[in-house]
């Protein structure tokens, strides 16, 4: 049912939920007008001519997720996944707001290819949303002259390849950290150890000593080759003063590099983590093979219980998915070698989450602080990941006592199948909206409406 009527945007009033915000959780209503929340009412008690009542009892209201990690595919690879495929699972999710990587064809490396990947979006993205510029070693007349009101940030492929995105200049280093106008979002895996062990793992393979499945992932992409890399950037930015967010972090060791003794608005070094690092661990492997081959690798449950711990003391700082959709041909079929790393997870990042919260890592305010909240405080989001008055209506109405079985015919995502296929969680995103437009309900998607470019408080 389409709820903008003749170009007039719907008004509406969520009464009875159970809100997360802040630290948190209270019952209240309400009211979203023009876009923006106009009114909370701690109790209830509310009302609003002319505004459609959604009774949220039993529910939880939350923030939008804000996913600061995906990788949409658009333009360039879209027979995987585009921005509009992959936008419906984001919403689906919870997910309100994305920041996507460069390494589309082509790749983001310039500030025209930069703003083509704008418009893409705005064209059909249901989500909000930005993208970041591409770091190499010969573009940064390019990166260094974005507007930092209007992209999320660079995104530094360090110590690893993608394309030609490697920066593997020290000169170029240097000049990028010191100079970066805004936050570096760094991959990093140490290329040279990473080159070696592949070499060694080729040659075990010929030998027949070692079978080329997904086991050898952890071995191959390791936790040395994280720590080498993460801490060279780490270096790099205490040395310069930049403001470095680490991706993905996957190991135990690297935690030793980040601080938790700060509030998150004086960090200028902070790390993030995915779902997957949290849920899954190289045992994992044993079952579902290529299904969960991704860089970094999965690695041990010690890693895991380590990241876990990491959650509530404030080493970590955001979750992101790393959102990597791949066709099911080229990722579960050939060996180790032939095998895409990488998998769409956009559509379960709270079902995980939730679960990692109900099995006692985590509150539902804790949750919402890495999932929501931080990312909109540490990318300095002008008024968004916060159920605030006068803040963009982005929520999510979400249901944590039915039960949802995951499977391959439930995926949104264009590559239709999910690695977490045949897991039973407790959430289910019940209402989803999206700068205050009812983009996603009850299984339905209302499509009438797209998403916002984000914008950012630079000052």
């Amino acid at each position: 049912m389409n709820w903008n009527y003749n170009g007039i945007q719907m008004n509406y009033l969520i009464q009875n939920a159970s809100v997360v915000n802040e630290g948190e959780v209270f019952v209240a209503d309400v009211l979203v007008e023009n876009g923006l929340i106009s009114q909370i009412a701690r109790g209830g008690g509310l009302h609003a001519d002319g505004a459609r009542v959604i009774d949220a009892s039993g529910k939880y209201l939350i923030p939008g997720i804000i996913d600061e990690h995906v990788h949409f595919r658009d333009p360039g690879l879209t027979q995987k996944a585009d921005i509009y495929t992959e936008s419906r699972a984001a919403v689906a999710g919870g997910v309100t707001s994305f920041m996507d990587m460069p390494n589309t064809v082509p790749q983001t490396v310039t500030r025209e290819l930069l703003e083509q990947k704008f418009q893409i979006a705005a064209e059909k993205s249901l989500a909000n949303y930005s993208f970041y510029i591409g770091a190499t070693n010969d573009n940064l007349h390019e990166v260094l002259g974005i507007d930092v009101a209007n992209v999320c940030g660079i995104k530094l492929f360090m110590g690893s390849s993608t394309g030609n995105m490697l920066v593997d200049s020290d000169s170029a280093l240097e000049t990028l950290f010191r100079e970066a106008p805004c936050l570096i979002a760094a991959h990093c895996e140490d290329e040279a150890t990473i080159k070696r062990e592949t070499e060694r793992y080729r040659a075990l393979v010929a030998s027949g000593e070692v079978t080329p499945d997904a086991t050898i992932h952890p071995h191959v992409r390791s936790a040395e080759a994280c720590y080498r890399s993460s801490a060279r950037a780490v270096e790099l930015a205490e040395k310069t003063g930049a403001h470095l967010h680490v991706m993905h972090i996957s190991t135990a060791d690297e935690l030793s590099l980040f601080r938790s003794d700060l509030p998150l608005e004086q960090k200028r070094i902070t790390a993030e983590t995915c779902p997957h690092y949290l849920s899954l661990c190289a045992d994992d492997y044993e079952t579902l093979g290529f299904a969960i081959k991704c860089n970094p690798s999965i690695k041990s449950a010690d890693d895991r219980t380590a990241l876990l711990k990491a959650l509530r003391i404030g080493l970590i700082d955001t979750i992101g998915t790393d959102h990597a959709p791949h066709l099911k041909d080229e990722k579960l079929t050939g060996d180790y070698f032939t095998s895409k790393s990488g998998f769409p997870s956009i559509q379960h990042s709270l079902d995980l989450m939730a679960e990692i919260s109900e099995n006692g890592w985590l509150t539902l305010p804790e949750l919402v602080k890495l999932m929501c909240h931080n990312p909109a405080t540490l990318y300095r989001i002008d008024r968004r990941g916060y159920v605030r008055e006068g803040y963009h209506a982005d929520l999510a109405i979400v249901d944590l006592s039915a039960s949802k079985l995951i499977s391959d015919a439930s995926e949104y995502s264009k590559c239709g199948w999910t690695p977490y296929a045949g897991r039973t969680v407790k959430s289910n995103v019940t209402h989803t909206f999206v700068s205050g437009n009812l983009v996603y309900e009850d299984g339905v998607f209302h499509e009438d409406n797209r998403g916002e470019r984000l914008s950012f408080n630079i000052s």
